[in-house]
């Protein structure tokens, strides 16, 4: 038998890391986990142990991940993902419901509101939540490894998933980067796939403005950091200055940002009949009243207040 000492992760440390890094704070992440902030900070640290050194190089409103820990968070996201998917096949729901959740990166902030409304109107519900690009999780719904997901859609759903228009959000363009006004404009873009990429690129195209990437990466938070960096400029939904603080881009000849795009709730087309999507709908209504929707069906929405 071998000699070598083997570390086992945790699930829910992991867990608690992709929570903290998708809703931008250790407070949100623990009133959407349901456990206490000490708690959620406990498990970071643990993790902390595990790659000897800081998970975050920086915290509070300016969350930033070290190089270990944007490492690690791949990692993680992986992790969580298949065991979430193992207990879905193998663990008997024992008469609760278990719903899988997904909800696109940039509008993370409303999932505690979310998850407070669709447990009110389905308390003995199992909820586990994956969070990421629209295109990783509308094919995870299409596959049926998730009950629905919202998107920031860019293009058509696919065919094998049903969707529900809840509006369309407004975005613009953030970071202010040293360069001269002849120069290339540095971009900060998430890695492919992303239908919201050739957007961009498109829009700049159109506009004759000279650009080069300067940062890729596939995690909201590490494009967040960049642009507050200075290292580029991000098209993000247009309350990021609310939300994460960013400043807004200043360039003369920059286009509008892409947009007005379509806000979409997808779910298994051939799913059987439930009151899940009814009520899905109407939680995540409610929870982006705030965001900036250029129209919203049903509820009109009001500005983002900053997190404090």
């Amino acid at each position: 038998m071998s000699g070598i000492m083997h570390h086992d992760l945790q699930v829910n440390r992991l867990r608690a890391l992709l929570t903290v890094v998708d809703l931008g704070g250790f407070r949100r992440a623990a009133e959407a986990l349901h456990v206490t902030q000490p708690a959620v900070s406990q498990q970071i640290r643990q993790l902390n142990g595990l790659i000897k050194g800081p998970i975050f190089t920086s915290t509070g409103r300016n969350l930033r991940l070290s190089t270990q820990g944007e490492e690690l968070l791949g990692y993680a996201r992986r992790i969580v993902a298949l065991n979430d998917e193992a207990v879905d096949r193998f663990v008997p729901a024992t008469g609760h419901e278990r719903l899988s959740i997904g909800i696109v990166n940039q509008l993370a902030e409303a999932l505690p509101e979310f998850l407070r409304l669709v447990t009110r109107r389905l308390p003995q519900a199992r909820v586990s939540v994956r969070t990421g690009l629209s295109e990783a999780l509308e094919a995870q719904v299409s596959t049926g490894q998730l009950d629905l997901a919202l998107l920031l859609q860019t293009d058509s759903p696919e065919e094998t998933a049903a969707s529900r228009g809840l509006g369309h959000l407004e975005m613009a363009w953030f970071g202010q980067p040293a360069h001269g006004e002849k120069a290339a404009l540095p971009l900060t873009l998430f890695t492919e796939p992303c239908t919201m990429r050739a957007r961009i690129v498109a829009a700049l195209d159109a506009s004759d403005v000279p650009w080069r990437i300067s940062y890729e990466g596939a995690e909201l938070v590490g494009l967040r950091a960049a642009a507050k960096a200075g290292m580029g400029v991000a098209c993000l939904v247009a309350n990021g200055d609310e939300l994460w603080d960013l400043p807004r881009a200043v360039r003369p000849g920059l286009p509008p940002a892409p947009g007005p795009l379509p806000v979409t709730m997808a779910y298994p087309a051939d799913a059987a009949p439930s009151n899940l999507p009814g009520i899905a709908e109407k939680a995540f209504r409610h929870a982006l009243r705030g965001y900036p929707f250029a129209d919203a069906p049903g509820e009109r929405p009001d500005r983002v207040p900053a997190h404090r």
